[in-house]
């Protein structure tokens, strides 16, 4: 039998909050142009108080499979942004269950970055060919 991965789906999700490269400078040395010509960026989203990393993640999950059209059930294989830490795991375990209830303890779920470290903008790409061979 042939195993493949298939994207059939993304989803993400954006805290409502938008903080301006402007409030940095505001708060500490910095301006709007040396954010933007250093990194690209021009706004951030941070969660809301009390909002938290678990809830930023199930709103994404939700939205990828409703983005496949997708029930919870037909998902086989998870690869977490895992970096192998008790609180990073714990965060998204509890997302895993609350998404897909009692199927999760039937998924196959990995953490390719907990064994090879971040490799911050190869990191997507890395973690494709993983997802894609797994």
């Amino acid at each position: 039998m042939t195993k493949r991965a298939v994207v059939r789906g993304v989803g993400h999700y954006l805290p409502d909050r938008v903080v301006p490269n402007s409030w940095f400078e505001d708060h500490v040395d910095t301006s709007y142009e040396w954010i933007r010509a250093r990194t690209g960026i021009e706004r951030r989203h941070f969660a809301a108080e009390g909002e938290t990393t678990s809830q930023l993640a199930i709103a994404a999950a939700k939205s990828a499979l409703d983005d496949a059209g997708l029930p919870a059930d037909a998902i086989g294989h998870i690869n977490t942004h895992g970096t192998g830490t008790q609180y990073n795991d714990s965060i998204e375990t509890t997302a895993i269950k609350t998404v897909f209830g009692d199927h999760a303890y039937k998924i196959n779920i990995c953490a390719n970055k907990s064994q090879m470290g971040h490799l911050l903008g190869a990191a997507g790409g890395v973690e494709a060919v993983f997802a894609a061979k797994t």
